[in-house]
């Protein structure tokens, strides 16, 4: 593929990451400036409520007051997604396997949007309540859907195979 190629994928790359970015710190902007820690807007009755809470653990908030372990396991998984993006379109091998690269994406960028808050605020900026789940936010339900579509991928994938001739893998 051309250079061409690979930096029209670098930048489709780029503007996913920003755009799903935008959308998490923009709403969670919106919400520390309307609302105080623990308040709750009604938006369905009982099924969906904008609800401002501070999350200093993980996911569902579990292992509360770890922000700085989290914030760490978070920079590491940033860059190590990055790089394998970054080494994708290097290839030219962005547009082979779409679902794979796009689950990245969305990884990434629920991970940075989480990451930002972190190093910010020391919490997480929660705000989705569905009333039967923990409250969440869009970055958390892009590293979701990110990692279901990645656990596809998989399994769509190919079994691997090893060239011992050669002593590669290849699908």
């Amino acid at each position: 593929m051309s250079i061409q190629g690979r930096k029209s994928q670098a930048v489709a790359s780029a503007l996913f990451i920003l755009l799903i970015l935008s959308i998490d710190q923009g709403l969670k902007y919106l919400v520390r400036q309307n609302l105080s820690v623990g308040e709750s807007i009604p938006i369905i009755s009982n099924a969906l409520h904008i609800t401002f809470v501070s999350n200093t653990g993980a996911a569902f908030g579990l292992f509360k007051n770890a922000t700085h372990v989290f914030a760490v396991i978070s920079i590491v998984a940033v860059v190590f997604i990055a790089t394998l993006l970054i080494k994708t379109i290097q290839r030219a091998e962005f547009f082979r396997k779409p679902m794979l690269n796009f689950s990245l994406i969305l990884i990434l960028s629920g991970a940075i949007g989480n990451l930002l808050d972190r190093l910010l605020f020391s919490y997480v900026i929660d705000f989705i309540d569905v009333r039967v789940w923990p409250v969440f936010n869009v970055a958390d339900s892009s590293i979701t859907i990110g990692t279901v579509l990645l656990i596809l991928s998989f399994i769509r994938q190919k079994p691997c195979q090893i060239d011992k001739t050669r002593s590669v893998w290849y699908n």
